[in-house]
């Protein structure tokens, strides 16, 4: 079965063939240099860009592995959340291919795409206990299957990757700036004190980094010599003094601290109330972060659960996760019509798939 997986939800523009769970083709377009002059993602920039480069990758793909159009038996993609200009690119695209190929159409909820991710490589265990850490969201999920999702926490305001851009741009780090956190905070030794960890003084199992953001903002703006007077790149950093670099090393670390402890902290109270998982799946773009992997590791070992780590190029936004989250669904006997809709950030992807092939 071959499956065509489409992601456009937010800045990166992908496309993937995978047949019978493996992935035989990918083609990715990032947006990152479009938008770091702006330091986020600018919506209406976003969806021009996917209309502008998604015919084109479509097109490599299919002369890359020598497959037509015709072969595709399923197309499935990411219907949201996302930016909603950016997702009805992508779904316009893919109703549009099934309706001249015949092919079998699917939504794909594109956080439960990100958390499956992992299954391209290694077997998933279920039930397992699901974070997804990305810019626009921090979930925890009880998964009981490939589409049983219990949503257990959830992103009240700052998501953990938001946090992330957002301290990197005080700091004047190029967009995005959470790969250069994560590279200085190496190189120094977190002061525990420095930062909270926000919102873990009660038993909910919801996230809220906003404050965490405030603390930060706050700090370096007392300490105005932190802030890079130019937007900062590799030779600036590599310009600062020894004392210059590693107190912007120790801001790093604590910052990065405070976010990882407050995701682990949030994962076993996650965890003492399901007590039946087999496995702990992290996912998302800041599935990435080096103190992350290496907590959740520690962790995992700790509770005897077994850990799944998608691969660095899984973690952001990707065409193979849909192929093969949506080749999960048709497995499974559902399929969506034309009518499917986009879901945009902030609104609930409904389960409102139908049963066998839909027209």
């Amino acid at each position: 079965m071959l499956t065509l997986g489409i992601e456009t939800s937010c800045d990166e523009t992908a496309v993937a063939l995978v047949e019978d769970g493996k992935l035989l083709c990918e083609k990715l377009a990032t947006q990152i240099d479009v938008h770091a002059l702006f330091g986020g993602v600018v919506p209406e920039i976003a969806s021009r860009e996917h209309l502008r480069v998604l015919p084109c990758l479509f097109q490599e793909l299919l002369v890359e592995t020598g497959i037509l159009a015709s072969d595709i038996d399923n197309v499935a993609v990411a219907r949201g959340p996302g930016l909603l200009g950016s997702l009805l690119v992508g779904v316009s695209f893919a109703k549009g291919l099934s309706l001249a190929t015949g092919a079998t159409l699917i939504g794909v909820n594109h956080l439960w795409a990100h958390l499956l991710a992992p299954g391209l490589v290694e077997e998933l265990a279920f039930p397992a206990l699901g974070l997804l850490v990305s810019g626009g969201h921090t979930h925890t999920y009880l998964i009981s299957s490939p589409i049983e999702f219990e949503l257990l926490g959830r992103t009240l305001d700052d998501a953990a990757g938001e946090a992330f851009d957002k301290v990197a741009k005080l700091l004047n780090f190029p967009y995005p700036g959470g790969r250069f956190i994560d590279m200085l905070g190496h190189e120094a030794e977190p002061d525990t004190r420095l930062f909270p960890r926000p919102y873990i003084d009660n038993s909910s199992l919801d996230f809220s980094f906003s404050g965490l953001k405030t603390a930060v903002a706050q700090y370096v703006a007392s300490h105005p010599e932190l802030i890079f007077s130019e937007m900062a790149d590799t030779d600036a950093i590599e310009a600062l003094s020894s004392n210059e670099r590693h107190n912007l090393a120790t801001v790093c670390a604590s910052f990065n601290w405070s976010v990882v402890e407050t995701l682990k902290i949030k994962v076993e109270r996650a965890l003492q109330q399901t007590r039946r998982v087999k496995s702990l799946v992290i996912a998302g773009g800041v599935a990435a972060n080096t103190r992350l992997r290496n907590t959740m590791q520690e962790f995992a070992v700790k509770k005897s659960l077994q850990l799944t780590l998608p691969e660095l190029d899984l973690c952001t936004d990707n065409g193979a996760m849909v192929a093969y989250a949506g080749s999960l669904l048709i497995e499974a006997g559902y399929s969506h019509g034309l009518d499917i809709e986009a879901i945009p950030r902030g609104q609930v992807v409904p389960m409102d798939w139908k049963v066998g092939k839909s027209v």
